[in-house]
């Protein structure tokens, strides 16, 4: 219990690990995190009553760990709003179909008030003195002990337990020893999720869509976004649609980004500029402390889980987490959430 225990990244895991060591009595924890915010790949935005989604939203039933959380944390979740027939565009040239979503479809959960509620409240339990922002971790030397180099400062820890992604990792940050060559390589290779996600949404001030018996949901095989779905607040006081923009517009800029997303949802809807309030979108691969942008191609979801990622790491006392890292739902926040509760469990080993 008296063990100096450091956690890089304050994404979910980072805090749950956190939380959770706090609530057994481990007296001394910090969480640097490199940005000035907590949360990760969470992000929410609050424009006027909508709750902006630009990161993680979506969870399910079978996701038992994420609930788990949230219900001790006595977050609500509500439905996704499906109601409604959805759009298909197949190519340019042809008219926007309209049909029929099909019944008894799974159903998907979102946090009431944002995802960012979960970090919030996370980081409300954990207090100030124990996370550190903009704190970049640029070298890792042990020694019997651990000496974490950041950008601005120096820690000291018996235990170290990372949560950034394995691929950011190694290309970040210096192990003095070095790592395995073959963790070094099998990390590189691994999948980060989000990296190659666009997402937007556009906030309007009514659900117009509604009023046309639409659900919000759209597909397109043409772009500029490829889905699209139904964005309200739970309190149906807030009215948005989101979706995710086809990847190749990630070298235009954010007005050519807008304008496109406007031209496209007038298509599909008519006139909604009467309707619009506010465009937000967040390009995730332009997140330096995110992406490792060397040009390689990486299948989604590679490697993620791999066993090298749970092997011992000098005398046990690097531990390697964070949602790539776990065995099921890598890449998810139920991934991030399990990976989470194996690091604990490592923990009351040493």
């Amino acid at each position: 219990m008296n063990k100096h225990i450091v956690i890089i990244g304050g994404g979910l895991s980072g805090l749950i690990i956190a939380h959770s060591l706090k609530e057994q009595g481990y007296s001394s924890i910090k969480v640097v995190e490199a940005s000035s915010r907590l949360g990760g790949r969470i992000y929410t935005k609050k424009i006027g009553r909508a709750d902006i989604e630009l990161g993680a939203t979506w969870l399910w039933k079978y996701n038992t760990q994420l609930i788990s959380i949230c219900k001790e944390l006595e977050i609500e979740l509500f439905e996704q709003k499906m109601e409604g027939d959805a759009l298909f565009e197949a190519i340019s040239m042809n008219p926007v179909q309209r049909f029929q979503l099909p019944p008894n479809q799974e159903i998907s959960y979102r946090i009431a008030n944002g995802t960012n509620k979960l970090i919030n409240k996370l980081s409300n339990k954990l207090g100030e003195e124990i996370i550190h922002l903009n704190k970049k971790v640029i070298e890792i030397k042990y020694d019997n002990t651990f000496l974490i180099k950041t950008s601005q400062n120096m820690f000291k820890g018996d235990v170290v337990i990372t949560t950034i992604p394995p691929k950011l990792l190694v290309n970040s940050v210096q192990f003095i020893p070095e790592l395995a060559q073959n963790l070094q390589e099998i990390a590189k290779k691994t999948h980060t999720w989000m990296q190659d996600s666009i997402k937007f949404s556009v906030v309007f001030k009514s659900p117009f869509w509604r009023k046309q018996g639409l659900s919000g949901v759209a597909f397109s095989n043409v772009g500029p976004y490829t889905e699209l779905y139904d964005h309200c607040c739970v309190t149906d006081s807030g009215y948005a649609l989101m979706g995710f923009i086809t990847n190749s517009l990630s070298s235009l800029n954010k007005e050519q980004r807008e304008q496109a997303i406007l031209q496209q949802l007038t298509k599909f809807f008519g006139d909604v500029s009467s309707e619009f309030i506010s465009y937000e979108e967040k390009v995730w691969k332009k997140e330096s402390l995110l992406t490792v942008n060397d040009g390689s191609f990486i299948i989604p979801h590679q490697n993620n889980g791999h066993p090298l990622f749970h092997k011992s790491l000098y005398d046990g006392k690097l531990i390697i987490s964070g949602s790539e890292t776990s065995p099921e739902y890598g890449g998810y926040m139920e991934g991030a959430v399990r990976s989470a509760y194996y690091a604990i469990e490592k923990i009351k080993n040493i």
